[in-house]
């Protein structure tokens, strides 16, 4: 029996120690991965990205549970609490809620040395807990939420002679985000000469990689020439070799004065070959020049 509990313990450790990588049209994701119930073990991570109602649910649960706790210790004395008529559980729950809360209505009050060395624990834990609660609500309130949008394709065409991949980004919150940088690379399955496989990443150099002011959209460019990684790689290739292409964006938020991070990934079917985009900037008949969303993620076959 001993045996089948330790092998049994064993198997558990073994299957938390593999990962599954699952390819979702396209892009190969880890099952799971950065999800806020992944993080049972981790309860700081759990309760930063744990929902809004599962946080709350959270915190009226466990408050529930530890004013019972302290009740439960209350009425081991029958004379603890003064200022009741019942002894019963209800009384010292609440007597419970209005110390640990710091309430103090001043009817009922702790009468024995055991009640008030309660108090005072209940006290401490209460400066502990909401302390505690606080920190977790201000991290999670100041987290700053990127709104960045990224076209759903990539496009490959000649532009002034060259192939090159071109995709769009735009800013959603149409505020300023300052210092903008973006890093695009290339992810592939290699094989070396003594037949390792390896997931390997290439840098992606673009025309324009730094944005003093982001404000509404930003063409992102790449030129194919014979020194980038998808030089003379088709379709049928990349499709072999699982490529993706990764963006990160990184930036200063001005109002809230917060770094920015926004993350993209373009598989091989989101490589659009001799398509462009269609142009989202046009001239008003009152001279003005405009911006249409509308057509942001269209292309068009050249």
């Amino acid at each position: 029996m001993k045996k089948a509990v330790r092998n049994m313990g064993i198997k558990r450790k073994l299957d938390r120690s593999i990962i599954k990588l699952e390819q979702r049209e396209g892009v190969i994701q880890v099952v799971g991965g950065n999800s806020w119930y992944s993080y049972f073990r981790d309860p700081y991570h759990l309760m930063l990205t744990i929902p809004w109602i599962g946080f709350v649910a959270i915190v009226i649960l466990f408050d529930i549970f530890l004013n019972a706790v302290f009740a439960v210790l209350y009425l081991l004395d029958p004379n603890a609490i003064a200022g009741t008529i019942d002894k019963g559980f209800l009384e010292a729950f609440f007597f419970s809620v209005q110390t640990l809360a710091s309430i103090g209505y001043g009817v009922m009050h702790p009468d024995t040395l055991y009640a008030n060395l309660l108090v005072t624990l209940e006290s401490i834990a209460s400066l502990m807990l909401f302390a505690l609660i606080t920190g977790i609500a201000f991290t999670r309130f100041a987290k700053s939420s990127s709104r960045v949008m990224f076209s759903r394709v990539a496009t490959i065409h000649d532009y002034n002679g060259t192939p090159t991949l071109i995709f769009r980004t735009a800013n959603e919150r149409r505020n300023n985000i300052l210092e903008a940088k973006l890093s695009v690379y290339l992810m592939i399955d290699e094989i070396s000469a003594e037949g390792q496989m390896m997931r390997r990443l290439h840098e992606l150099k673009l025309v324009r990689d730094h944005s003093p002011v982001f404000l509404l959209s930003w063409t992102v460019m790449h030129t194919i020439d014979e020194n980038s990684p998808l030089h003379c790689l088709t379709m049928e290739t990349m499709q072999r070799l699982n490529a993706q292409v990764l963006v990160s964006l990184t930036g200063v938020d001005e109002t809230i004065e917060g770094t920015l991070h926004a993350r993209h990934m373009y598989a091989s079917q989101h490589l659009l070959f001799n398509y462009r985009f269609v142009d989202v900037i046009h001239m008003g008949t009152d001279g003005h020049r405009y911006l249409d969303y509308k057509h942001f993620h269209e292309t068009t076959e050249i």
